[in-house]
């Protein structure tokens, strides 16, 4: 059986599992998606004020054990660990995205004939604002775009979320986007945040992104592009 569409979907929380398997299914219905699930990342990670010399080590063996099953490329959902997926992505050939590499990309490319973009970008998850405005600032360096950036964490939305009340979760997200004036583009930073999006989007003018959506067809177009 050949796996030259079979792609790994490294989770910290079940809560991203579905969302990203809803947009692949939409969005890539032609890749093959296996998932990995570990969830003490997030609980670990939530108790450190830094992505210690282990966590490196931990992302570093879930990467080998996905290549070892035949994964021709990796998407990682777990927003606060960028740069041990960057050290993952150095070491493999294979394309290797982080979460939400694909929609700061798209964001980035949204007016470019704007001189500066405002951009929101929405947490349910706290520790991962610090390691995501740094990649996104970093990344608007790289595209030479000057951005003004706020960050938003949205209390207990997640804990909601995972207690099933799906439209507490959703109410609170869209609450604290319609507290913005002004903003561009608004990224909701959670692969779990990606079912608000609708609801989010009717009290906004500002375009908002999702992480799986995004990551879906970048993942699509990157295993093309790498096949070929």
């Amino acid at each position: 059986m050949s796996h030259s569409k079979r792609i790994a979907l490294i989770h910290a929380t079940p809560l991203a599992m579905e969302p990203i398997a809803s947009a692949f299914a939409r969005l890539a219905p032609e890749l093959e998606p296996f998932n990995l699930l570990e969830d003490s990342l997030s609980r670990d990670q939530s108790q450190a004020k830094t992505i210690s010399p282990a966590m490196y080590t931990r992302f570093e063996r879930l990467s080998e054990y996905a290549i070892l099953n035949g994964a021709k490329g990796i998407l990682f959902t777990c927003s606060a660990f960028g740069p041990a997926i960057e050290a993952c992505a150095q070491k493999h050939s294979i394309p290797i995205l982080k979460p939400n590499e694909a929609m700061f990309e798209q964001c980035l490319r949204s007016l470019p004939d704007q001189d500066i973009l405002k951009v929101a970008l929405v947490a349910t998850f706290e520790a991962s604002l610090a390691p995501m405005k740094d990649e996104f600032l970093a990344m608007a360096q790289a595209f030479k775009r000057e951005v003004h950036l706020y960050c938003i964490h949205v209390k207990e939305a997640m804990q909601d979320l995972a207690n099933g009340e799906e439209e507490l979760h959703h109410l609170k997200i869209a609450k604290s986007v319609s507290e913005l004036k002004d903003c561009d583009v608004i990224m909701l930073a959670q692969f779990s945040m990606a079912h608000a999006q609708k609801l989010t989007q009717s009290m906004t003018q500002a375009l908002v992104l999702t992480s799986p959506d995004c990551a879906a067809l970048s993942l699509s177009q990157r295993l093309t592009s790498h096949a070929s």
